[in-house]
């Protein structure tokens, strides 16, 4: 088994996916905290690390006492590798070539429309604009799971997940996104009860359960839940 270490912050929901994939795969890893309220992001290890200045990035080594062989810094090709790497621990791509161009629709959906707009520095930059960073986000955050919302129900495939009966890179991404969009306050329930409804069913999962943001060493504590 390699070493697995990843560079994680509490609330990012690109490091939560990979949280979440880790745990369903059954693969234990080494978190390594980037705190990015205090701008550790930014800091030159981190940019050595992860030149675009963000997290999570995630390094494999063959064994702890070998360098790392292997960085990525993207958290959608950390998860394709981590699902071709070790394809006997639950698999998070089907097989059938159209079901995984649904799962990589969706997924993609959450990863650059959905989730760029809950992003710091971007949020950062939108201040000084004279907009309501809370109510800019809820915006896009809301077309972004309208339209993740509409695929699955057109798609037509029933199941327990986004497509399906097994989670899949889709509904990896779609849970953090949602923590996301409540906590600016879209009313995920009442106006996607299709994705409402997957995202209940995938938040009873012990893998979910543990990869939550309210549930990771650096959580503080007074946002911590058991």
């Amino acid at each position: 088994m390699p070493e697995i270490t990843l560079y994680t912050y509490f609330r990012s929901s690109c490091s939560a996916r990979l949280r979440i994939a880790l745990h369903l795969k059954s693969l234990p890893y080494t978190p390594i905290y980037i705190n990015l309220l205090e701008g550790a992001q930014r800091s030159p290890d981190n940019l050595a690390r992860n030149p675009s200045g963000t997290v999570p990035t995630l390094l494999i080594s063959p064994s702890p006492a070998e360098e790392p062989t292997l960085k990525i810094t993207q958290s959608l090709a950390a998860l394709e590798y981590l699902d071709e790497a070790f394809p006997d621990t639950y698999p998070l791509l089907p097989r059938d070539p159209a079901k995984r161009a649904l799962v990589r629709t969706l997924a993609q959906i959450i990863a650059c429309d959905v989730q760029p707009v809950t992003n710091l520095k971007v949020l950062k930059r939108v201040a000084p604009l004279g907009v309501d960073r809370a109510d800019w986000s809820r915006e896009v955050i809301v077309d972004g799971l309208r339209a993740y919302e509409t695929i699955i129900k057109e798609a037509g495939v029933s199941g327990l997940y986004s497509v399906g009966d097994e989670v899949t890179v889709a509904d990896v991404c779609l849970v953090p996104a949602v923590w996301g969009a409540e906590r600016v306050g879209v009313d995920v329930a009442g106006g996607f009860p299709v994705v409402a409804g997957v995202v209940e069913r995938l938040e009873g999962l012990d893998a979910v359960r543990r990869a939550h943001w309210a549930r990771q060493e650096d959580t503080p504590a007074e946002l911590r839940v058991e």
